[in-house]
C-alpha cells in the first residue's frame, strides 16, 4: 500500500519560509549575507540533515534484524554546491549539490566488516537518498489566486 505525505510551505518576510507537516512547523531562511534573515537552515542545509536524520533512523530501525548491536550512531554530512549555477553566473554549473559526502559514525558491538556489510545496506535502503538518487517524477501545478476575491473572503 503506497503513502502519500504532504507539506506546505509559505513564504513570510524576505526570505524566510514557514514549513509545515501534519502537526509540526519549522522555518528555513537563508543567511543575511545571502539576502535571508538568518532565522533557520537554508533549504540545502535541511536536505542534508534529513538525509541524514533518514539514514540514522534505517541504522537504528533494521539493526535488530540485521543482528547489529548499536550502542551510537551519527552522521556527518558534507555537499557541494556552487552557487553560480543558481544565481546564473555560469551556465555550465549544476544548480544543486554535485557531491554529497556522508561519514558515519557507529558505536557497535559487532565487527568492521559486520558494520560495513551494514552500512551498505543503510545506503541502499534509505528513502531520502534513493529519491535524490533515483529522482521521481515531478508534477507542478499553478493556481493564480485573485487578489480581490481573496480580499472579500
Amino acid at each position: 500500500m503506497k503513502t502519500t505525505f504532504k507539506a506546505v510551505t509559505e513564504a513570510k518576510d524576505g526570505l524566510t519560509i514557514s514549513c509545515q507537516a501534519r502537526d509540526f512547523e519549522y522555518t528555513l531562511d537563508e543567511p543575511k549575507e545571502l539576502g535571508g534573515n538568518d532565522m533557520g537552515m537554508n533549504p540545502v542545509e535541511s536536505i542534508l540533515c534529513s538525509l541524514g536524520a533518514c539514514k540514522s533512523i534505517v541504522v537504528k530501525a533494521f539493526a535488530r534484524a540485521h543482528k547489529i548491536k548499536i550502542n551510537s550512531v551519527r552522521i556527518e554530512l558534507e555537499g557541494v554546491l556552487d552557487p553560480d549555477g543558481f544565481l546564473g553566473k555560469n551556465p555550465d554549473a549544476k544548480i544543486g549539490f554535485s557531491e554529497i559526502k556522508t561519514h558515519f559514525f557507529i558505536d557497535a558491538d559487532n565487527t568492521a566488516e559486520e558494520i560495513t556489510r551494514y552500512i551498505d545496506f543503510v545506503e541502499r535502503n534509505c528513502p531520502v537518498q534513493d529519491t535524490i538518487v533515483n529522482a521521481p517524477d515531478f508534477k507542478t501545478e499553478i493556481t493564480l489566486i485573485d487578489e480581490e476575491l481573496e480580499k472579500a473572503v
